[in-house]
C-alpha cells in the first residue's frame, strides 16, 4: 500500500529548514538595519543640522561681508534665513549689531529671553576663547520659553575693515517624533519584508525539494524492482544531474535484472541437460550395459564428458564472477605472444582435427608483450574455440598478430569463414550467456561464457577488443594490448 502525503510539518526536512534559514536571514538583516538606523538617527540628524547652519552662515557671509552690500544681496540673505527657518545676527568687534534677520520671532534665543550659555557668546573676548583656531563654535540649547531644543552657531569673520561675528540660531526638529515616525514605518516595512521573504523562501524551497520528493517516490518504485521509474530533476543543474544518473542506473539495473533471469534460465538449461544425460547413462549401465565392457566404457565416457562440462561451467562462472567483482589483478610479465599462439593451436589440435577445419598462423618470430600470460592464452583459446564451433568443415581459420605502427600496440586477430553474426546481435555477444540467435544449441566444449570472459580479461588489462562480422561472410575477433612491455 502506498503511503499518502503527510500533512504534518517536518521540522527536519529540507523544505522547512531552507525556508527557516531564508526567513531568519531576511529578518536578521532587517533588524540589524533597523537598530543601526535607530541608533544613528539622532547623531546623524544633529550633524546634518550643523552642516545646514554652517552652509547658511556661508551664504549670508558671502552676501553681506565678503562682497559689496547691495539691495539684492540683502534680499538674498533674508531669503536664505527664511528658507532655513532661522534667525541671524552680525556684530562688529565692539559688539554692535550691524545686521539681523529673524524668521523665528519670539523663538529666537539670540534676542529676548536669552539663555545664559548663549549670553556668554556675545562677549567677544569669551567667544574668541571658545572659537580658538577653528573660528567656529556651535552649541545646543533649550529655549526657556518654548522648551524647544535649538542650535546656536557662531563664527569669527576676518575682513578688510576688521573682525565680525556672525550668530545663527535654528531649531532642532523634535528628533523623538522623527524616531517614532521612523519606528512605525519600520514596523510596517518589516512586516512587508517578512511576508515577502517567507513567500520567496517557500517558493525557492519548494522548487528545490519537489524534484527530490519526486525522485524519492520513483526510488521507492525502483526498490520494489519496478524499472518503469522515471526520475525528473526539475530545473536545477545538480538535481538534473542526479536524475540523469538515477535514470542511467535504472536502465542498467533493468538490464542486469533481465540478464539475471536469462542467466538463471540458461544455467538451469545447461545443468539440467548433462544431469539428465548422466542419470540416463547411469541407468543404462545399471540395467543394460553393466556386463558389456564395450558398451559400459562408451556410456561411462558420456558420463565423464558431461561431468567435465559441468565442472567447466562452474569454473567459468566462478572465474567470471571474480573478474567482474574487481578482485582479479593481472599478473603481468614479459611474454612472447607468437609462442603463446602456437601453444594454444597445438593444445586444441584434436578439436581442430575433429571439426575438419584448417588453422593458419601468421605471426612474427617474436612478439613480446607485457601481460598475464595465462589469461592472454585464455583469450586466444576462447577466440579459437569459438571460431572452430562456427566454421564449416573444409574452411580455414587464420590467426594473425603484429605490432602496429605506433610501436606500442600489438594487435591479434582470429579470422573464421563461418556464418558470421547478425548486426543486431553484435552489441550483446560479449554479455554473459548471450548467444547468437541462430546458434543456441549447447556444445559439450563450450559453456557460453567464453566471450564474457574475454571481455573481463581485456578490460582488466586495459586492452581494446572487438569483432568485425557480417552475416554470411565470417567474423574477425581482435585484441589490442596498448600497454608497453617492460625492459
Amino acid at each position: 500500500m502506498e503511503r499518502g502525503i503527510s500533512l504534518k510539518l517536518d521540522t527536519h526536512g529540507i523544505r522547512f529548514r531552507f525556508w527557516l534559514s531564508f526567513f531568519l536571514l531576511a529578518v536578521g538583516i532587517i533588524v540589524f538595519i533597523g537598530v543601526l538606523q535607530t541608533g544613528l538617527i539622532r547623531p546623524y540628524y544633529r550633524n546634518s543640522k550643523v552642516q545646514t547652519v554652517r552652509t547658511l552662515a556661508d551664504s549670508v557671509q558671502s552676501d553681506l561681508v565678503d562682497n559689496e552690500i547691495t539691495r539684492s544681496s540683502i534680499s538674498a540673505a533674508l531669503k536664505e534665513v527664511v528658507d532655513n527657518n532661522a534667525c541671524i545676527f552680525i556684530v562688529n568687534e565692539d559688539g554692535r549689531r550691524i545686521y539681523d534677520a529673524d524668521s523665528l520671532g519670539t523663538s529666537c534665543v539670540l534676542s529676548g529671553n536669552v539663555p545664559e550659555e548663549v549670553t556668554q557668546l556675545f562677549d567677544t573676548a569669551r567667544l574668541d576663547e571658545l572659537l580658538g583656531a577653528s573660528r567656529e563654535y556651535s552649541i545646543n540649547v533649550t529655549n526657556p520659553s518654548t522648551s524647544q531644543e535649538m542650535i546656536v552657531f557662531a563664527r569669527r569673520i576676518q575682513a578688510e575693515l576688521g573682525n565680525y561675528y556672525i550668530y545663527v540660531n535654528s531649531p532642532l526638529e523634535p528628533v523623538d517624533s522623527i524616531v517614532t515616525f521612523f519606528t512605525r514605518q519600520y514596523v510596517i516595512y518589516t512586516l512587508i519584508a517578512t511576508v515577502v521573504a517567507s513567500l520567496v523562501g517557500i517558493y525557492i524551497s519548494r522548487n528545490v525539494t519537489e524534484p527530490i520528493i519526486r525522485m524519492n517516490r520513483e526510488a521507492g518504485k525502483l526498490a520494489k524492482a519496478d524499472y518503469s521509474a522515471d526520475f525528473d530533476g526539475g530545473t536545477f543543474t545538480e538535481t538534473k544531474e542526479l536524475a540523469s544518473t538515477l535514470n542511467d542506473a535504472t536502465e542498467k539495473l533493468s538490464g542486469i535484472d533481465e540478464l539475471r533471469r536469462d542467466l538463471i534460465a540458461n544455467v538451469s538449461h545447461d545443468i539440467r541437460t548433462p544431469i539428465t544425460d548422466i542419470k540416463a547413462y547411469a541407468e543404462m549401465i545399471r540395467d543394460i550395459s553393466g556386463d558389456d565392457p564395450a558398451k559400459r566404457s562408451k556410456h561411462l565416457d558420456v558420463i565423464l564428458k558431461e561431468a567435465d562440462y559441468m565442472s567447466n561451467l562452474v569454473t567459468d562462472m566462478s572465474e567470471l564472477s571474480k573478474m567482474q567483482t574487481g578482485t582479479y589483478i593481472p599478473r603481468k610479465e614479459n611474454m612472447d605472444l607468437s609462442e603463446k599462439i602456437y601453444e594454444v593451436v597445438d593444445m586444441n589440435q584434436p578439436l581442430i582435427d575433429s571439426a575438419g577445419v584448417r588453422v593458419e598462423v601468421d605471426v612474427p618470430e617474436y612478439l613480446t608483450v607485457y601481460a598475464d600470460e595465462l589469461k592472454i592464452g585464455q583469450i586466444i583459446t576462447n577466440y579459437l574455440t569459438n571460431a572452430i564451433k562456427h566454421t564449416p568443415k573444409g574452411k580455414t581459420i587464420t590467426i594473425r598478430a603484429w605490432q602496429k605502427e605506433d610501436e606500442e600496440t600489438v594487435r591479434m586477430e582470429v579470422i573464421d569463414e563461418g556464418e558470421g553474426i547478425p548486426e543486431a546481435d553484435l552489441p550483446t555477444i560479449w554479455d554473459r550467456y548471450q548467444k547468437s540467435s541462430h546458434s543456441f544449441s549447447r556444445s559439450q566444449t563450450s559453456t557460453g561464457l567464453g566471450l564474457a570472459i574475454v571481455r573481463a580479461i581485456a578490460e582488466a588489462h586495459g586492452a581494446e577488443y572487438g569483432v568485425i562480422s557480417e552475416e554470411g561472410k565470417g567474423s574477425t575477433f581482435w585484441l589490442e594490448l596498448k600497454e608497453t612491455h617492460e625492459g
